[in-house]
């Protein structure tokens, strides 16, 4: 797994971050409009040789990766760079795959003169009139018309028509100026083709370079202007959407990479995702200037204020190729019908989601046990709830080191490294073993391993490793819900035990359990977060009260009492009153391990078999855009799910700082889940509503499981606030 930035590209991402701050500036990017043209800025960016950066080095570029060129789109993005770079740079890649005299010349004349080269995005006839993105300073125009590339002179610049942002969006009239043909073969229609969906994905990331900045303007923003005494940024009202926003824009740049990645290896879906990545990166664009102007409030509709900018420009670039939900819909086709697409050539890609499970000697020894005790007949596979726990699958597993494959031997694990971990927790979630009861305990000896005392390790740490007994979680109270710091439940120092007094709420597995991570106020005199103390508690001692509590989830869960509980000291976690830090540990290991992306893709799987036999308006249901469109949706909900889980273990890996990226994560899979899971038993009902464990029985199933999925291990709107102040550095909003 690799998701830092290649040591490689480093210096490219520092150069132009350095370069774009300081040649667009606020005032050139204002001086620019109305056109949203500088032409200084151009010669700039023609001697640095930017807009040759895709140019193959045969024909004098700098033959620069995809992964590189969307470095310098971002920044560029960040800064509204007032040049048309992302078309330039197709154009100029086209004229180099497709060669001849008239290409090498026009590369030679972009370099020598700086002549602006660009491309009409669509397919171009003769007198139909399409606005082309640089075309308004255009010395040429890239066009294809289904056979022939050519480049259409466009001697005086074309009309440059008053438009939302800039972009020097020309009118362009195909067949009014001289014409020189390039190539007519049948090579001209794929190379075309590709160079488009290159355009795409270099805009996307200039999209999501505006989308990151104008987040963070606002947050800036938000920490100055103060309302009642304090800074707006205090309030949720205000923090909230802008963590919601710089998720997105984050998560935007992680399924960017992820479909860089696909493109390397050659992915089935690589072409699908490119389309629904430019859906996504227009979508998120749209929501953060949305947001971010809000937060300037009336000063953000003034034009002294650099946010409006970025208002304008979020729609303009992205809608010079047209309606963005024609994207979701052409990636729906190509995911799911089957549609071609030719496909940009990335170069180098240096960065790696996947751990080695194929071929990886431990997971597949662990996939050869599961296959050998799970049986789809007898065991709730795919269900995450405690009642598809099954003992007998538990301790085979335990037996065999692999229930906690990274714990050390002498603990009853494999000593596995990270890579190898967690393709054995891929291929437990690939063949249906969600294993709650073996999360929650691992969780619970992670914490004894670091901040048990001796005695406790040598009485737990095998027992839980060989899947002798589990514990659960005892955080929650009937009063606080997610505020865990207001933890009323007593424990008192007794001489070397400790008393217990009090009770929790929704302490799931608690039947199954022997132990109960237990969070307790040992000092009332304090801040409420600091006098909380850690144990973990024995559930077989005089004075424990389970009583079960039943949901529409089919899940159990329970209410946990405590009266009088006496334990000895050496159960305690980590130092009195300080609880909160030992707790911290569980809940980072709780956000960042969401695995709902698998859940998703069954429950797209599912609405897409039935959607290819259900019939509507004399046409299998597959086939109607609408469809197409939702499930891509789900589809692309799910990469950048997955790509934000890696990213936290990546992370993690690296010793890199984390901001907030664990409950980014959660925040985003779990709410598009919910969201999805809604939507999809909405597309395919009435025959949705009926429950099993099969087809679309799986999607009532993930409804009815994703409504809790906002809640475990932290809220959203917990989460959102620690979102808020560790990306985006915004005041704390809550006690």
């Amino acid at each position: 797994m690799q998701l830092s930035l290649p040591e490689d590209s480093v210096p490219v991402k520092e150069m132009f971050e350095r370069f774009f701050a300081t040649e667009s500036t606020s005032a050139r990017v204002r001086a620019a409009e109305p056109v949203g043209f500088d032409a200084e800025l151009w010669k700039e960016l023609v001697a640095l040789e930017v807009p040759f950066m895709r140019l193959s080095g045969d024909a004098g570029g700098s033959e620069m990766s995809l992964f590189d060129a969307c470095l310098m789109m971002e920044q560029a993005g960040r800064r509204l760079a007032p040049a048309p770079l992302a078309e330039s740079l197709v154009a100029l890649r086209v004229l180099g795959e497709v060669g001849g005299d008239v290409a090498r010349d026009w590369i030679a004349k972009v370099r020598d003169t700086g002549a602006v080269l660009t491309l009409a995005l669509r397919s171009v006839e003769d007198g139909k009139p399409q606005l082309v993105p640089g075309g308004a300073v255009a010395h040429g125009i890239l066009t294809f018309d289904g056979s022939t590339l050519a480049i259409e002179l466009t001697g005086a610049s074309l009309d440059a028509p008053l438009t939302l942002g800039g972009a020097a969006l020309g009118g362009f009239t195909p067949g009014q100026n001289t014409r020189v043909i390039l190539a007519s073969n049948a090579d001209a229609k794929r190379i075309w083709e590709a160079g488009i969906e290159e355009w795409k994905i270099l805009t996307a990331a200039a999209l999501i370079g505006l989308s990151r900045e104008a987040t963070e303007m606002a947050a800036v923003y938000a920490c100055e202007r103060e309302a009642f005494g304090q800074p707006i940024g205090t309030y949720q009202g205000i923090a909230h959407p802008l963590a919601n926003d710089i998720i997105d824009a984050d998560g935007g740049a992680m399924l960017q990479m992820w479909v860089l990645r696909a493109l390397a290896d050659g992915s089935e879906d690589a072409g699908g995702l490119i389309s629904t990545l430019f859906w996504w990166a227009s979508r998120t664009a749209t929501n953060c200037v949305a947001h971010s102007i809000h937060t300037f409030a009336g000063y953000g509709l003034s034009n002294e204020y650099d946010i409006q900018l970025y208002h304008r420009r979020a729609k303009a670039w992205a809608l010079a190729l047209g309606d963005p939900e024609a994207e979701l819909e052409r990636g729906g086709r190509r995911l799911f019908l089957g549609e071609a697409a030719s496909l940009p050539d990335p170069g180098k890609v240096d960065v790696d989601f996947e751990s080695p499970d194929v071929g990886n000697p431990l997971a597949e020894e662990l996939r050869t046990l599961l296959a050998g005790v799970l049986d789809p007949e007898k065991h709730n596979l795919f269900e995450e709830n405690f009642e598809a726990h099954d003992w007998e699958v538990h301790r085979a597993l335990g037996k065999a080191g692999f229930l906690f494959p990274s714990w050390p031997e002498k603990w009853g694990g494999r000593g596995a490294d990270a890579d190898s971990a967690r393709a054995c927790r891929n291929v437990s979630a690939e063949l249906g073993w969600a294993g709650l009861a073996g999360g929650v305990t691992g969780m619970a000896g992670m914490l004894v391993q670091v901040a048990g005392s001796p005695e406790l390790q040598d009485e737990v740490l095998l027992g839980f490793a060989r899947g002798d007994f589990t514990s659960c979680l005892g955080f929650t109270e009937p009063s606080g819900g997610s505020d865990v710091f207001a933890a009323k439940t007593r424990a008192v120092r007794d001489g070397d035990e400790w008393v217990i007094n009090g009770q929790k709420m929704f302490t799931s597995g608690a039947e199954l359990a022997d132990y109960v991570l237990l969070l307790t106020r040992t000092d009332p005199d304090v801040a409420k977060h600091k006098g909380l103390t850690l144990f973990l508690v024995p559930l077989k001692v005089p004075g424990v009260e389970i009583q079960p509590v039943h949901t529409f989830m089919d899940e159990r869960t329970n209410a946990t009492f405590y009266a009088d509980v006496r334990i000895p000291d050496r159960y305690r976690l980590g130092e009195v009153n300080g609880g909160v830090k030992v707790m911290s540990m569980a809940l980072s290991v709780e956000q960042g391990g969401s695995h709902y992306h698998h859940q998703m893709r069954k429950m797209v799987d599912a609405v897409l078999a039935w959607a290819g036999e259900e019939q509507r308006d004399g046409k299998p249901l597959i086939e109607h855009p609408n469809t197409l469109s939702r499930l891509a949706r789900v589809y692309t909900h799910s990469a950048i799910s997955e790509a934000m889980s890696a990213r936290v273990l990546a992370t993690r890996l690296a010793g890199e700082p984390d901001l907030a990226f664990g409950p980014a994560s959660k925040v985003f899979t779990t709410e598009v889940f919910i969201k999805d899971s809604a939507d999809l038993l909405d597309l395919s009902s009435p025959a949705s509503l009926v429950r099993g464990k099969e087809g679309l029985g799986v999607v009532e199933i993930g409804y009815r499981h994703s409504t809790a999925t906002s809640v475990y291990g932290g809220t959203s709107e917990v989460l959102r606030s620690m979102v808020a102040e560790r990306r985006l550095n915004l005041p704390r909003s809550r006690a």
